[in-house]
């Protein structure tokens, strides 16, 4: 490089401050014959807890592995699949469907599908943040997989209620219909 070009360069080269993590080493300070201080080990296998002394705190650097950048990668897909699998069921249920109430639920089921990938990129966001600081917080998200599955659930359960009522008004004769309802009959014409 020539002296130019170096010179060009911003004065400020000090690297970014690396995150630390400490043990669960209790801070103590020097006895009077300057030795650190002593516990007993419960976690020993002998009949009796030894003695040992309190190890010096001592920061680290945390390196996080790439394992952990590409499960988060890899979540992240797995809502994409999942959204753009409903998605297409909505979009099939849309261009199928004459009917006014097929219609209304491809977009329900649109909305689920948009509402999926809002959900996985702000999991994704969130998780990529908590990576960055090395935040050894919880990053299971047990809320979202319920939510959706109660969405899709319920999305479902009334598409059918709704059929079959729309069965039931046209006098359509429905397989089964006698075990739940033994007290109606139901005529074909």
């Amino acid at each position: 490089f020539s002296s130019k070009a170096l010179a060009s360069l911003p004065a400020n080269t000090q690297r970014p401050v690396r995150y630390t993590r400490e043990d669960d080493i209790p801070d103590t300070s020097h006895d009077v014959n300057g030795e650190r201080p002593t516990i007993r080990d419960y976690h020993a296998i002998n009949s009796v807890p030894p003695e040992i002394r309190i190890p010096k705190k001592v920061a680290t650097s945390l390196k996080v592995e790439g394992k952990v950048w590409f499960a988060n990668e890899r979540t992240w897909i797995a809502w994409l699949n999942t959204a753009i699998l409903i998605g297409t069921l909505a979009l099939a249920l849309f261009n199928a469907s004459e009917e006014p109430v097929g219609r209304r639920f491809a977009y329900v089921y649109a909305a689920i599908s948009v509402g999926i990938v809002i959900y996985g990129f702000a999991l994704y966001q969130s998780r990529i943040s908590m990576i960055r600081k090395r935040d050894p917080g919880h990053y299971d998200a047990i809320v979202g997989p319920v939510v959706v599955s109660v969405l899709l659930f319920f999305a479902v359960l009334a598409n059918f209620i709704i059929r079959v009522r729309e069965l039931r008004q046209q006098k359509v004769p429905i397989p089964g219909m006698s075990y739940l309802y033994p007290h109606t009959t139901v005529t074909s014409g």
